[in-house]
């Protein structure tokens, strides 16, 4: 699962891009300084692996990891090749989120590709491109699907009224993302991979003294979106770009907390983007090991074992589960086991988020 880092050129996506995954990509005062996509595989920040590693005191620990991918800046006719038009199209069509950056800061020195510092017309042309091309995709299927729907096939009419109603919806210049499909509507949408069905977390990029409380553009953005069912987060890239160059922990929250933050806006974003993927995490606790592990939210225990090694999902028999809390306030395993607060679970649990968990198999 990986989430794409989408904007116009020139307004902070590489440099948020190497805050976030301490890769260097390039970083210049220029347009389409990234031209290929550079993917960093960044570490979910979770207080619970921290927790876990002090009460297990194990060899090693692991954390949860998301697929992030830094796409070339798009500009006006890109859905037509203008730019770097269809490589970026195609790249984003791979990602299963997006985090669309937008520039919400003055600063006359830092080039604007349009010539002024304006978020609402920045994020339009991008929507534009991306509508425009979602447009080409849904009527090239609708010609299809109208001469199948024509001999009287019921599974074709059935498309058809799927396609018409995104037709419509991006004729109006809205997202996909704004309709609510069935599940059954969706397995005639999710083959075609609409770039405007993503979800989407929209980033903020403010100057340092509007990390904390936002401005008027940020205003602005969150007013435009509202209707969106999307995510706002600010973000002062510049500044956490300065805070990843410090070598110390403590340097890093002393800057911080002069700033008037608690935590670093990269791990804030990092965890919207693993939600925003539909993630979530268990993990396995043993003094070789303190891991978690990524899965889809709503996953089944088999599956969940998957994760581990597909033989664990085949020969799945029941999973030892001990909820995190529980795990937390009675400090080890075998107290817990005490408390009688390990439960057995079978193939039709539901994984919750932080579940430590062991499976037993057989192969």
């Amino acid at each position: 699962m990986k989430a794409g880092i989408v904007g116009l050129p020139n307004v902070g996506k590489s440099t948020l891009f190497n805050c976030l995954s301490n890769a260097k990509a390039q970083s210049a005062n220029f347009p389409f300084c990234t031209i290929e996509p550079n993917i960093g595989v960044v570490n979910v920040p979770d207080k619970r692996l921290e927790k876990l590693e002090e009460l297990v005191v194990p060899e090693r620990v692991v954390p949860a990891n998301v697929e992030i991918v830094d796409i070339a800046g798009l500009v006006k006719g890109a859905s037509k090749g203008e730019g770097l038009g269809n490589q970026f199209l195609a790249n984003i069509r791979e990602t299963d989120a997006i985090l669309h950056v937008l520039r919400c800061f003055d600063n006359e020195n830092i080039i604007h590709v349009d010539g002024s510092v304006n978020p609402i017309r920045d994020k339009e042309t991008i929507d534009i491109e991306l509508q425009l091309k979602d447009l080409e995709t849904v009527q090239k299927r609708l010609e299809r699907v109208k001469r199948t729907a024509k001999t009287g096939n019921k599974e074709a009419q059935t498309e058809l009224d799927v396609l018409l109603n995104i037709e419509n919806t991006l004729l109006q210049g809205k997202s996909i993302r704004s309709i609510q499909f069935t599940e059954a509507e969706l397995e005639f949408v999710t083959p075609l991979q609409f770039i405007t069905a993503k979800p989407v977390l929209y980033v903020c990029n403010v100057d340092e003294k509007s990390a904390v409380s936002g401005n008027k553009y940020v205003d602005l953005v969150k007013e435009n979106v509202a209707q969106e069912n999307a995510e706002v987060i600010v973000l002062a890239v510049a500044t956490e770009a300065d805070i990843t160059e410090l070598e110390s922990y403590e340097e890093r929250q002393l800057f911080l907390e002069d700033i008037g933050l608690e935590e670093a806006g990269v791990a804030r974003l990092i965890r919207a983007a693993y939600k925003l993927l539909n993630l979530q995490t268990y993990f396995t606790a043993g003094v070789k090991e303190v891991r978690a592990w990524t899965i889809p939210i709503g996953a089944t225990a088999p599956q969940a074992a998957g994760v581990i090694h597909s033989d664990f999902e085949k020969g799945f028999i029941r999973a030892e589960t001990i909820a995190y809390d529980d795990y937390v306030k009675f400090g080890s395993e075998s107290k817990v086991k005490e408390a009688g607060k390990m439960r057995v679970e079978g193939k039709e649990y539901i994984v919750k988020d932080g579940d430590i968990m062991h499976f037993r198999f057989n192969v």
